[in-house]
């Protein structure tokens, strides 16, 4: 058993076998857009390519803020055009 799982063991953490690990990886890779379906990718180049995809997500996020931020400053505020945008806010 690896260092790993029985520290998990010991911590009282339930334990996720194989088959499982396999499954969420599977499903991590199907979320990944663009990513080929080969089921000979490894697990780590998987989580590595969720990882910037996520990196990826919180660029935009914040893209897309400070675009919403511009447009509401630029707007007057009691125009029917920044209402419609507070209400997609909120």
């Amino acid at each position: 058993m690896s260092s790993r799982r029985s520290r998990s063991k010991k911590s009282g953490e339930s334990m996720i076998t194989d088959t499982q690990m396999t499954d969420l990886i599977s499903k991590l890779q199907r979320l990944i857009p663009n990513h080929t379906n080969s089921s000979k990718v490894s697990a780590s180049k998987v989580l590595q390519e969720t990882c910037n995809y996520i990196r990826s997500l919180h660029r935009e996020v914040d893209d897309l803020s400070e675009k919403l931020s511009e447009l509401l400053e630029s707007t007057d505020a009691n125009s029917a055009q920044a209402a419609i945008i507070r209400s997609l806010i909120v």
